[in-house]
């Protein structure tokens, strides 16, 4: 091996290495708790508790001062106990706002690492901006500085609560096609803004479910109500039409407009699958990328694991090829999917989604539960597809 190549492989190497530093202090590692005890990033809430109190927002008795856990001298195991439930990132946190009732999500940010992310997160939710339906960023109902002498650099972001925009299920294809509709225009709504979410895969997506659960989730374990008595009921998307947001604008961008080609080094989000990282750590245009994710997200969530997905096909598959170049913009996606949407049928928008390992038996059930719904959505003359009101 030459003296070049060594050079060149060494360097590449240490790119890796720093870039990977630079993902592990951009997102964090996570943590499991073992026994259902507070672990090291939850006690910092703990800490903090009576001082977020004072601030109006009140965390789950979990970290409440002198808390003893639920299930001790019980034959209770910690995780059939409210009380034991932890976020496996220790930066996020949830909590009911004492002058509403309302739950909400705290997120600890510092700023030092996350510049940015405040300030996109208050452009997106402040003045007309903020009333904008084409408007997808989640809203940011506070940024709050405990003015915490042990950590003074850090911030937390106030948001609603929310929960994975695949949760629970899809049933029919008009709701997939409403959720389809709102992302592509939610993020074509943040490149007309100069604004590059960067990391907008499928995590970074969710929705407000408040509407579908008559009696509240449980924010760690959604499938069960708040008070862990039971398996929490809803209505289906259908039925209510929820709104879907981006989240988690950490390491997102926002450009100059008359800057028409920004450039970034390469950082990796959560999806590891972006062609123009994998071999190359030269800065590249964050815009491209983002079709990419978007893209990437509906291929892995619906065309690769349910039935009945190839009408959008063609256009998935122009959003994630591998030259970044030829992929196409937010703006075209909208257009080309608009024109997708306007040629499907109410009988196919009406269809129930179907995954590919769906068994016999659950094909009984689920059909003839869709069917029950179905009947009774057309005789009520419920619209297939409708905006969030």
């Amino acid at each position: 091996m030459g003296q070049n190549q060594e050079q060149h492989e060494a360097g590449a190497d240490e790119r890796d290495a720093q870039r990977a530093q630079k993902e592990l202090t951009a997102f964090g590692a996570v943590h499991k708790p073992t026994d259902g005890r507070l672990v090291t990033g939850e006690k910092w809430w703990a800490d903090r508790y009576e001082l977020l109190k004072e601030q109006g927002y009140l965390l789950r008795p979990r970290f409440s001062p002198g808390w003893v856990p639920s299930w001790e001298n019980t034959n209770k195991h910690w995780l059939e106990c409210e009380d034991g439930q932890a976020y496996p990132f220790p930066h996020i946190n949830d909590a009911t706002r004492l002058s509403d009732g309302k739950f909400v999500t705290l997120k600890r940010i510092k700023k030092s690492v996350h510049p940015h992310e405040a300030d996109i997160g208050l452009y997106f939710s402040s003045g007309p901006m903020a009333l904008e339906a084409a408007n997808h960023c989640v809203p940011l109902d506070e940024v709050m500085s405990l003015g915490d002498g042990d950590d003074g650099d850090a911030i937390i972001l106030v948001m609603p609560l929310l929960r994975s925009y695949t949760s629970p299920e899809f049933d029919t294809f008009g709701e997939v096609v409403e959720c389809f509709r709102q992302l592509f225009e939610g993020l074509d709504f943040m490149h007309k803004h100069r604004v590059a979410h960067r990391d907008c895969m499928n995590r970074n997506i969710m929705f407000d479910a408040s509407q579908l659960y008559p009696k509240p989730f449980h924010p760690v374990i959604p499938d069960l109500k708040r008070d862990f008595s039971g398996f929490g009921k809803h209505y289906s998307r259908t039925e209510r039409s929820p709104k879907y947001y981006f989240i988690d604008f950490g390491i997102s961008r926002r450009y100059d407009p008359s800057d028409p080609n920004p450039l970034e080094v390469p950082i990796w989000g959560g999806d590891k699958e972006v062609p123009e990282f994998q071999n190359s750590n030269d800065p590249c245009n964050p815009f491209p990328t983002d079709v990419f994710y978007i893209g990437n997200a509906i291929m892995e969530d619906f065309i690769n694991t349910k039935r009945g997905f190839q009408f959008i096909e063609p256009l998935v598959s122009d959003m994630v090829q591998p030259d970044s170049t030829k992929r196409p913009t937010m703006e075209e996606v909208v257009a080309r999917f608009d024109k997708i949407h306007r040629g499907l049928s109410r009988w196919k928008l009406r269809s129930r989604v179907v995954d590919k390992e769906e068994t016999a038996l659950e094909k009984v059930t689920r059909t003839t539960s869709h069917w029950t719904r179905r009947i009774g959505f057309i005789a009520r003359r419920v619209p297939a597809t409708r905006a969030p009101s």
